[in-house]
């Protein structure tokens, strides 16, 4: 009789034990949900500080702490910067040349966690020019990832903008900083 009842505890216990074991597969892994990209490029000129940008909307899931790789990839369409001002707007245009190179496409891959941030892959292909970064810094800001990347106009073949007979002259250094809005 007593081995009965240790035979049934014992099978009780078991029960239990196993019946709360999680199966081991991606269930734990996390995941970001992409929806929208904003990127904004920002510089100086002999008038002042610039600001140029654009949104678009993609929606991506991308998994994390898996072996395959994850990525996003989205196509930046040149003419759908903004500088809130249509001469700059149009100046900017003809210094990235729209008409020779009407988009510029951004891959990002192996997105790890880094603590409370993101480490990531990136490359960003601008007038023909493929500008890699290994293990780019996401920061974590609320509900978006942010990257910036400081470059030169040079860097990528351009030569920045002189405008009224070189009064108004562009640095060659400028900003682009990446935004990821996510869920």
């Amino acid at each position: 009789m007593n081995n009965k009842i240790i035979i049934e505890l014992l099978g009780i216990v078991l029960l239990f034990t196993l019946g709360s074991a999680v199966p081991n597969f991606h269930s734990y892994d996390s995941s970001l949900i992409i929806n929208k990209i904003e990127i904004n490029i920002t510089g100086l000129s002999t008038v002042g500080k610039y600001n140029c940008s654009t949104t678009f909307f993609k929606k991506d899931t991308i998994i994390l702490n898996v072996t395959n790789k994850n990525c996003i990839k989205a196509e930046i369409p040149m003419v759908k910067f903004d500088c809130g001002n249509r001469i700059m707007t149009k100046d900017l245009q003809s210094t990235v040349k729209t008409t020779q190179f009407p988009s510029s496409f951004v891959t990002i891959t192996d997105i790890k966690a880094y603590g409370n941030h993101y480490k990531c892959n990136l490359n960003f292909l601008i007038t023909n020019k493929t500008l890699r970064y290994k293990d780019f810094v996401l920061t974590k800001d609320n509900n978006k990832l942010q990257g910036i990347i400081a470059l030169n106009f040079s860097d990528i073949g351009l030569v920045p903008p002189v405008k009224m007979g070189g009064l108004i002259k562009v640095k060659d250094q400028i900003a682009v900083n990446f935004s990821l809005y996510i869920q």
